[in-house]
């Protein structure tokens, strides 16, 4: 789309967000999104930033200014969720997010004076709702999902209870998360500026870890302890809500209460079908159509339009769900009374990634843009970077480190798997 007008500092701030494996595509609506969030200096600045955690240093010496001028316009980002801001043992050091769960969502997680979040609300519908690039490239475009839903864990039966992973209860996550933050549902916010909300709760956006205290640092969200938060949970099982989590198995950043009526991921799913915008639970809805009263509840509370009540051969109502499109998330069993609805395991596995970094780099590899990634993290100037990209291309299959290898084409990488086998 090279015919489309836009000033350099956007444009390079576009080609900037597609050096991750998430992008953006471009579109008019983007760079007038854009132009809502950056100055035009802040896009020029914000483009020059590498991928991954970097600190102070590193961006005066990318924009050649002082320590403390590259201090101030790095505060005043993170000070409005445009970048986030983490400690570790070494001070402070700043990330870029993707646009999608980053910047994007970050804008409207609270009401804000500074921009005009119904004129942005607008834009963001025009750009992730009319138009359809975008929510392709962010749910379709590698077979590595983003996000994961979690079963709602209150109606699996006492033998699933003791077969449930850890990593596959959204409870497991509060509990052994060190910071929680809950703010304002980005999704349901936007629909309300465009008119379209729903009755769902609006206060329930959680998220975990170092990138729930960025938030709460700079007041984009409220600090929650663990039993708040399910209390929050719970509430969110009883509007029928279903959970989508980042798709890793260790240091979850996010827990979404999506309804079918707002949220990016559900709408997609009954946009696309069987496509599955984001990871399916290790469970599927099993009908007892003998105590089946028919009476339509679960059709009516699924969220993504998987179950229909259809007329067999003899014209006799039955529940039909749609395994190919189903998620698996528990809310039919919820709603039905009579128990006729149960949870069973899938016979087949998932294969969850241990990590936000190998997570990225499967998708990196999906979309062939593996190099970039490594290169815009500075990776081979930083061993742990480096070492932590090595170790999730050392976890994946033969065929994916294959992959791997013909991206970089490093003799170093070459030989690091050849030992391994």
């Amino acid at each position: 789309m090279s015919h489309i007008s836009a000033k350099k500092e956007y444009k390079n701030l576009v080609d900037r967000l597609n050096k991750f494996p998430q992008g953006a595509p471009e579109s008019k609506t983007l760079y007038q999104i854009l132009s809502v969030l950056f100055t035009e200096r802040e896009a020029d600045l914000v483009s020059q930033l590498p991928i991954g955690a970097f600190r102070v240093k590193t961006a005066a010496r990318i924009w050649t200014m002082t320590y403390d001028e590259a201090l101030k316009v790095l505060d005043t980002l993170a000070s409005r969720a445009i970048l986030l801001d983490v400690e570790d043992e070494k001070g402070k050091k700043y990330i870029l997010p993707p646009p999608m769960a980053g910047f994007i969502e970050f804008a409207l997680m609270r009401t804000r004076g500074d921009i005009d979040q119904k004129l942005l609300s607008e834009l963001y519908y025009q750009y992730l709702n009319v138009e359809e690039d975008f929510i392709k490239d962010l749910f379709y475009s590698s077979e590595t999902k983003l996000g994961r839903v979690y079963v709602q864990e209150e109606v699996l039966t006492n033998e699933n209870q003791v077969d449930i992973l850890d990593f596959e209860r959204a409870t497991h996550i509060i509990e052994s998360s060190k910071h929680i933050a809950v703010g304002m549902c980005y999704c349901r916010h936007k629909m309300q500026h465009m008119g379209m909300a729903c009755d769902a709760p609006m206060d329930i956006c959680m998220t975990f870890g170092n990138t729930a205290n960025s938030l709460i640092q700079n007041n984009y969200a409220r600090r929650v302890d663990a039993v708040e938060c399910k209390e929050l949970l719970h509430q969110a099982y009883e509007h029928n809500l279903v959970q989508c989590g980042e798709n890793v198995r260790e240091g979850v950043t996010f827990i979404c209460n999506c309804c079918g009526c707002c949220c990016e991921a559900l709408l997609a799913a009954k946009k696309f079908g069987n496509m599955h915008p984001v990871q399916t639970t290790a469970f599927y809805p099993s009908v007892n159509d003998e105590s089946c009263v028919k009476c339509g509840k679960c059709e009516k509370a699924c969220p993504i339009d998987a179950i229909s009540l259809i007329k067999d051969e003899n014209r006799n109502k039955k529940v039909d769900i749609d395994y190919d499109v189903c998620l698996g998330c528990g809310v039919c069993a919820r709603n039905c009374h009579k128990g006729s609805i149960i949870l069973k395991r899938r016979q087949e596995k998932i294969i969850t990634p241990s990590s936000s970094v190998h997570r990225v780099v499967l998708q990196a590899i999906e979309k062939g843009t593996l190099l970039d990634l490594i290169s815009e993290t500075e990776a081979f100037k930083n061993h742990r970077v480096m070492a932590s990209i090595l170790s999730a291309i050392l976890k994946m299959s033969p065929v994916k480190q294959l992959l791997a290898r013909d991206q970089v084409k490093s003799i170093y990488l070459d030989r690091l798997l050849r030992v391994k086998k």
